[in-house]
């Protein structure tokens, strides 16, 4: 038996961040993947996406650059050398991830699957490895829904969707979260006809509702969207996939050549013998506390399999905590999930931090709280760029203090710190409005909407008043010579 100080399944973002975070504090740390380090992030997921995300975006920038002077002819799309591209970033990032990286460290890496067979003990490989502390990261797999002949059918997930060569001429998506809006975006804009099917009544219904709907209406421009639709059954005959699908009392097909599952994923739990662990499984992820313990004190968890949030950024942050709490004496540091900012890859961007709307009513009541709008159609810089589709919505206290924020438009991803820091600080509209923002710039947008707390304050209320008194007080009388 071989002991460790750590022990760490998965080797995902969450895993490789504990593993050499806890080797750094010169724990002995075992790291445990059965497949590849780097996970879904890498290999299946922000990654090979956000490639493809871009070559669809170079594609579409090609297409309208004739109203600013050039004219290159229709532009001819070679999918395979895409997806190659697609593979060379993976492979251009992959030894960030390489086990060779982390041997060097002096972590012990083991390729294989990992079974608890007692509290503090595993088997991996035929042997037993016994561990101080433990890390459970083994991420998320696709969730199937219960859809008539979905296991008779050729079905693709994000896990091989970039692995295909020949581009389809209909995708059929299941799903408008964010793998199905930008994944069926980019394909449309490589030259796929390409439908989205979505049971609720607007695509990424986990962002704000007003700023969602009118990145709806952009998509709308480019793909078909059924809305507040169920799939109900799936058939596959010679190459064609029938997908029926139902909206309220109407039933309809949506033909196509390929067929994707962008539906979400489920915490990875099974066959590890968890029980024998004494480590107990709640709502499709594992039971943990603010410190990311599980049932069983020794044994941590982080990333996808922990929840609540499936973001690369957050397996990184639990990372930190596990790392802390696990081999620090006496620390015990507890997660906070206030101040979370995500983003999907549209084009444009949707990003979200904070409080949104209706969470902020709900909290504080629709009386003490304000919300400010700036369309970013009015910055210099989108107008420059024809980057002009989109808002930035800031939702503050009464006071003026920042709870939330939601940006729909170019780059809203990389916008959306500058307010994830102000909320973070506790600060208020005053600190982004008074902040000097270069000009011309897109974050100059984030400054216009806190500008418009002050022109409602100042423009709207006494003040002009008192200045038009005082100034007719002080102005000169007569003839100026």
């Amino acid at each position: 038996m071989k002991v460790f100080d750590l022990i760490v399944i998965g080797g995902g973002a969450a895993g490789l961040v504990t593993a050499s975070g806890a080797a750094q504090l010169g724990a002995k740390v075992a790291l445990i993947e059965k497949d590849k380090l780097g996970g879904e992030c890498l290999w299946t997921g922000c990654v090979p996406s956000k490639a493809l995300i871009e070559a669809a975006r170079t594609k579409r920038r090609i297409d309208l650059s004739r109203k600013e002077g050039f004219d290159m002819g229709e532009v001819q799309v070679d999918f395979a050398r895409v997806m190659d591209h697609v593979h060379e970033t993976i492979m251009t990032i992959e030894p960030h991830d390489n086990p060779e990286r982390f041997r060097k460290m002096g972590i012990t890496v083991i390729e294989g699957h990992a079974t608890f067979t007692g509290h503090d003990r595993i088997e991996v490989n035929g042997e037993t490895l016994v561990g101080g502390r433990f890390c459970i990261a083994t991420g998320g797999s696709v969730f199937v829904p219960p859809i008539e002949g979905i296991n008779n059918v050729s079905v693709m997930t994000h896990e091989n969707f970039f692995n295909i060569r020949k581009q389809p001429k209909h995708l059929i998506v299941i799903g408008a979260g964010p793998i199905g809006c930008e994944l069926g975006q980019s394909m449309a804009r490589l030259g796929s006809q390409v439908t989205l099917v979505e049971t609720f009544d607007c695509v990424l219904h986990n962002d704000d509702k007003e700023l969602a709907c009118m990145l709806h209406a952009y998509l709308d421009e480019e793909i078909t969207i059924h809305i507040s639709t169920r799939a109900m059954k799936v058939e596959e005959k010679e190459g064609t996939i029938r997908l029926t699908c139902q909206r309220g009392d109407e039933s309809f097909v949506v033909e196509g050549d390929m067929l994707l599952l962008a539906t979400g994923k489920r915490a990875r739990t099974t066959n590890m013998g968890l029980e024998l662990a004494g480590v107990r499984v709640e709502k499709n992820s594992l039971q943990v506390d603010a410190s990311l313990r599980t049932t069983n004190p020794r044994i941590f968890a982080c990333g996808d399999v922990a929840g609540p949030y499936l973001f690369t950024h957050m397996a990184e942050y639990q990372a930190g905590i596990v790392i802390s709490n696990a081999l620090i004496p006496l620390m015990n540091r507890k997660v906070s999930y206030d101040v979370v900012p995500w983003a999907t890859y549209t084009d444009p961007e949707l990003a979200h931090v904070g409080l949104s709307e209706s969470a902020a009513i709900a909290q504080f009541g629709k009386e003490n709280i304000s919300i400010f709008r700036y369309s970013v159609k009015e910055n210099d810089r989108h107008i420059i760029e024809g980057a002009t589709k989109g808002m930035v919505k800031l939702v503050t206290k009464s006071n003026g203090k920042i709870l939330g924020c939601d940006i729909l438009g170019a780059n809203a991803g990389d916008l959306i710190h500058e307010y994830a820091l102000a909320i973070k600080k506790g600060l208020s509209v005053g600190s982004v409005s008074g902040t000097i923002h270069a000009y011309p710039t897109l974050a100059q947008a984030n400054k216009r909407a806190s500008d418009q707390y002050y022109a409602e304050k100042i423009f709207k209320g006494r003040i002009p008043k008192v200045v038009k008194w005082w100034l007719e007080k002080v102005r000169p009388k007569g003839e100026v010579l």
